[in-house]
């Protein structure tokens, strides 16, 4: 799923295009919005909200894309041949010299702009990762509410009602740089460690969405050095069962949360993930239990 640099490059990619550019032609797949109310309306702004694309038009209307699993933003020129299906294409939105297909979004809605403090979905979600005011204290308090006390930190990242922008690749990416065990509950986590999970989190993404990194993600990175490690771009991402690029012990994967259960990836050494129980284990036992045995360096948990 697009998590928050994606869809901030997007917004930065289709701004020049849209932004100021009166609508020409609009349509959808699905039929509950009727975009064709935003034709002959002029486009205020182009702005990404977490996960959410936002195209805002003079008129006072709204439009909110949600990528999911396999969607995603196209910019052609009029006329121009489109690299995938007419009938993949959920929101088309046409102005003079170029036309913006968003393919294969699960959800296009439109909405009055002044009802985005009362939306379900935008009035709820959490400070943004990417906003240049983003509140951190605001987010660690969300994330110490009380209703997720016994909340894995590994599922409580990805509820955008915390904070919003994390996916479930920056959710493994960030814990393992910072040695937390994805399965602690934020109750047992310091309001520091907390702090530097946001810090980091936060960086990794700003980097990312710069319009001038690299396509894909970048964030396998030696955080002392700022250096990629080849030939993996990724710390422990979909490395289930390969060498953790820190200790070298088997990175390992499981499901993790109830609603939407997501694969979690992480390192079980005590150097760097285990839980805060088994490191205070270690810790008392001894140096020689501060890795797993050849025995306990087992893959793929699910």
């Amino acid at each position: 799923m697009p998590e928050g640099d994606t869809l901030a490059r997007i917004a930065v990619a289709l701004r020049p295009y849209l932004a100021g550019r009166v609508v020409t032609g609009a349509r959808a797949r699905l039929p509950g919005p009727q975009v064709s109310r935003v034709i002959g309306q002029k486009i205020d702004a182009v702005d990404a909200a977490g996960k959410n694309l936002l195209i805002k038009f003079d008129g006072g209307l709204e439009l909110r894309t949600h990528l999911g699993l396999h969607g995603s933003w196209h910019r052609y020129r009029p006329g121009e041949t489109w690299r995938r299906p007419p009938s993949r294409a959920a929101l088309v939105l046409e102005v003079p010299g170029a036309v913006a297909v968003c393919f294969d979004a699960p959800v296009v809605e439109l909405f009055e702009r002044r009802a985005e403090v009362v939306h379900p979905t935008i009035s709820m979600l959490g400070p943004d990762l990417l906003d240049p005011k983003f509140n951190q204290d605001e987010a660690v308090r969300r994330l110490r509410d009380k209703s997720r006390a016994v909340t894995a930190i590994g599922e409580a990242l990805l509820d955008q009602r915390a904070v919003a922008g994390i996916g479930n690749v920056y959710k493994s990416e960030v814990l393992f740089i910072e040695r937390v065990n994805p399965f602690e509950h934020v109750e047992k986590l310091s309001t520091a460690t907390l702090e530097r999970v946001m810090t980091t989190a936060r960086e990794l993404l700003r980097a990312n969405a710069r319009s001038d990194a690299p396509a894909g993600r970048v964030t396998t990175v030696d955080p002392k050095t700022g250096k990629k490690l080849a030939p993996s771009r990724l710390w422990v991402y979909d490395r289930a069962g390969r060498p953790c690029h820190r200790c070298g012990t088997l990175i390992r994967s499981g499901s993790q949360g109830s609603e939407l259960p997501r694969v979690t990836y992480w390192c079980p050494s005590v150097e760097c993930q285990a839980s805060e129980a088994e490191k205070k284990a270690a810790a008392t036992d001894g140096p020689d239990t501060r890795r797993p045995s050849a025995k306990a360096r087992t893959g793929r948990t699910t």
